[in-house]
C-alpha cells in the first residue's frame, strides 16, 4: 500500500534538543522557558499587547470569555462556521451561544446577520457580551467592518485565530486586531508545542489576572490560600521548549504551506465548478493552513465533494470536509441561529485537501493524478 498523506501533519526535527535551562533551579528554569516562548511570541506578532502561553486554543477562549465578563445567562456570539472548541467555552461559562452564519468572499462571519442577531437578541433584552470571530483556515474575517460595529455597541471582540498563525488583515498580525487574541499550537498547526495556545490581552494587569486564573488562582502568600476558581490552564514547560524551537520554522512552514497553495490553483485553474478558498482582497494575507475547495456538481459534469474525497481516500490520501456548522450539531441544535444557510452550502460542497509542510513533490504528483484521473472520466 502506497503511504499515506495527512492532511496536516506534525514536522519535527529529529534530534534537536529543547533549549530549557536548569540554571538556578528547576523552578526558576521552568518559569524562565515559558517567558521566553512568551517573548518569542510577541516579537513573533510585532505586537504591544501581551501574551499569555496556556495549554490549548481551547483554554485561551475560555479565559478571554473570563477576562471579558462572560456569566451565567450571559448571550456571546459565535461564528457558526467553526470548529467546536470555538463554542464550547461559552457553555463552560453557563452563557448562551448565538451562531452566526458566514459570508461568501471569506467564509467567515456575516457583517449581515451580526447585525441582525444583534437586533434581535436586543429586542429580547439580551445584548451580547462578546463576539467570537474566527479566521477560517487562515483567512481573516472582514475586520474593519465587524470591529466598527462592535465598538459602536461596546461588545468586545475575541479574535479567534487558532488556525491563522503567520496571517495578517491591512499589515496587522491576526490574533492582535480584536480585544482578545487566540492562537493554537496544536499537533495540526504551522508550528506546534504538541499542544498549546496564546492568549493575547491588551495590558499587563489583564495578563497577570490570566496567568493567576491558569495556575489555580493561588493567592501571592506563603501558604495556599484561594478566593477564586481557578484553572490549570498554563502551558507546560516542555511543550513552551518546543515551541521556540519550532518557531525557527515558522518562515519555511509558511512557504510551504504557500507552494501548496499554488499547486491547488494550478491543478484546479481549468476545472469548471471548483473553486478554491483564497484572500478576497490584498488586505487579507493567508497562512494557507489548510487548503480547501468549493465544488459545484452542477458545473463538474455531476462530479460532487464526496466523488473527489473518495477517489483521493482510494489513492490513501486524506481529505476532509469543511467543519460542520454549530448550528447544525446535535449539541448546540436548540440554540439560536442567524443566516441564510451559508455555511450550510461550505459544509456540504467543501472540503479540506493535503497542506502539509512537508508535502513533498511527490505527494503532490500523486494528489495531481488523483484528480485528473477523476476528472478525465
Amino acid at each position: 500500500m502506497k503511504k499515506r498523506i495527512h492532511l496536516s501533519p506534525p514536522v519535527y526535527e529529529q534530534g534537536v534538543a529543547l533549549p530549557m535551562s536548569i540554571d538556578g533551579g528547576v523552578y526558576e528554569a521552568i518559569n524562565k522557558d515559558i517567558l521566553t516562548f512568551e517573548n518569542r511570541i510577541k516579537e513573533y506578532l510585532n505586537t504591544d499587547k501581551e501574551v499569555v502561553a496556556l495549554n490549548s486554543g481551547t483554554s485561551s477562549i475560555h479565559m478571554a470569555l473570563i477576562l471579558a465578563g462572560v456569566q451565567k445567562g450571559d448571550v456571546v456570539f459565535c461564528q457558526s462556521m467553526t470548529f467546536v472548541a470555538s463554542a464550547n467555552p461559552i457553555l463552560y461559562q453557563g452563557a448562551v451561544p448565538v451562531f452566526v452564519d458566514s459570508e461568501v468572499g471569506t467564509w467567515n462571519m456575516s457583517l449581515e446577520f451580526l447585525k441582525e442577531a444583534f437586533y434581535e437578541c436586543c429586542k429580547k433584552g439580551k445584548t451580547p457580551k462578546a463576539i467570537i470571530v474566527t479566521s477560517l483556515y487562515g483567512i481573516s474575517s472582514n475586520m474593519d467592518a465587524i470591529l466598527a460595529f462592535a465598538k459602536a455597541k461596546q461588545i468586545p471582540i475575541i479574535e479567534d485565530s487558532a488556525e491563522a498563525l503567520g496571517g495578517s488583515y491591512q499589515g496587522q498580525k491576526l490574533s492582535t486586531i480584536g480585544d482578545y487574541g487566540i492562537l493554537s499550537f496544536n499537533l495540526n498547526k504551522i508550528v506546534t508545542t504538541a499542544g498549546g495556545g496564546i492568549l493575547v490581552v491588551k495590558t499587563i494587569e489583564e495578563k497577570e489576572k490570566a496567568i493567576s486564573l491558569a495556575t489555580q488562582a493561588k493567592e501571592n502568600l506563603n501558604y495556599y490560600h484561594h478566593e477564586t476558581v481557578g484553572y490549570n490552564y498554563r502551558i507546560g514547560h516542555l511543550n513552551a521548549g518546543l515551541g521556540i524551537v519550532q518557531l525557527k520554522k515558522i518562515g519555511s512552514n509558511l512557504k510551504s504551506k504557500k507552494v501548496n497553495f499554488h499547486f491547488y490553483s494550478s491543478l484546479f485553474e481549468d476545472i469548471d465548478g471548483v473553486i478554491l478558498h483564497k484572500e478576497p482582497s490584498d488586505d487579507f494575507v493567508s497562512n494557507h493552513w489548510l487548503s480547501a475547495i468549493l465544488v459545484d456538481a452542477s458545473k463538474t459534469g455531476g462530479i460532487t465533494r464526496e466523488d473527489i474525497r473518495l477517489a483521493l481516500e482510494k489513492d490513501n490520501i486524506e481529505s476532509r470536509p469543511l467543519w460542520k456548522p454549530m448550528h447544525m450539531q446535535p449539541l448546540y441544535k436548540d440554540y439560536p441561529y442567524y443566516g441564510n444557510k451559508v455555511c450550510e452550502t461550505l459544509f456540504e460542497n467543501g472540503l479540506c485537501l493535503p497542506s502539509g509542510s512537508n508535502l513533498t513533490d511527490a505527494d503532490r504528483d500523486r494528489i495531481s493524478v488523483s484528480i485528473k484521473t477523476l476528472f478525465s472520466k
